[in-house]
């Protein structure tokens, strides 16, 4: 039974699929504790950009390096497998992003080896236990914050495609694709900063602690949706040598029924 399913390319086509979306979404969750700077890693001067009385340059998370990848991959798997196979790998890889945390969390709390803590001394980290914690303890509100914007922008995605295509037919690949990618990135970039930062930094707040202002929450949402919009476009041909791709390897008449099955499951 298991190299009947291995051997069936549909099924074949959605475990490569759902790999690589668990895998980047998960990857992007890991590394989304780092800030950097994206005119600085490119060689260029900051943009400095004036957004609600705030200047701000393009310092973004880690993690939107992999997110637009995760989007597009979702418009591809909403093509072939309809609104209920992405809200299955969306709930499927919400899960397992809290599994992930979870054992994060257990792995700190183990006691450390003494020449563990200073293993890395010499390379510049004094305390290897304190950047373990560091890089893998990420504060709850930005957990909850970034699960919500997932989910809530997924299930977005895959409403916004289903409703263009209605209309669009199989024409204007790019319209749907694009367009529910814009709409659900605009809901995520706002959402997870919303719980994790403006919420997060009053519900923690600590004397002398950062609170953050309603004008720099919408400031630091729009450089983000600034970078995302533009890769969403920037990636938009990706769809096209994704689909040619994979009507290839199906065979033109299986991925026409996969499609039209897609849609009926609506």
């Amino acid at each position: 039974m298991i190299r009947t399913i291995i051997h069936q390319k549909p099924s074949r086509l959605f475990l490569i699929l759902c790999g690589f979306f668990i895998a980047n979404a998960l990857i992007a969750e890991i590394i989304g504790v780092k800030i950097f700077s994206l005119e600085k890693s490119l060689g260029i001067l900051p943009l400095d950009l004036k957004i609600w009385g705030n200047v701000l340059s393009m310092n973004l998370t880690a993690g939107v390096l992999l997110w637009p990848v995760v989007f597009v991959m979702t418009d591809i798997i909403n093509e072939y497998y309809g609104q209920k196979g992405v809200r299955f790998l969306s709930f499927l890889t919400a899960g397992l992003i809290v599994f992930a945390f979870v054992v994060f969390y257990g792995a700190m709390k183990l006691v450390p080896a003494d020449f563990f803590i200073t293993s890395k001394a010499g390379s510049g980290v004094p305390d290897m236990e304190m950047a373990y914690k560091g890089v893998l303890g990420q504060g709850s509100n930005i957990i909850i914050g970034s699960l919500v914007a997932f989910v809530l922008s997924q299930l977005v995605d895959v409403f916004v495609f289903h409703r263009i295509k209605k209309i669009t037919g199989e024409k204007m690949v790019w319209l749907r694709a694009t367009g529910s990618t814009l709409v659900s990135q605009f809901i995520d970039s706002f959402v997870v900063l919303f719980i994790a930062f403006y919420i997060g930094s009053r519900i923690n707040n600590q004397q002398g602690d950062f609170e953050w202002p309603f004008s720099l929450f919408i400031a630091v949402g729009m450089v983000n949706y600034i970078y995302k919009f533009i890769m969403a476009v920037i990636l938009t041909p990706v769809i096209y040598l994704a689909h040619r791709w994979i009507d290839r390897y199906l065979g033109h008449e299986l991925a026409t029924e996969m499609k039209e099955a897609a849609m009926k499951d609506d």
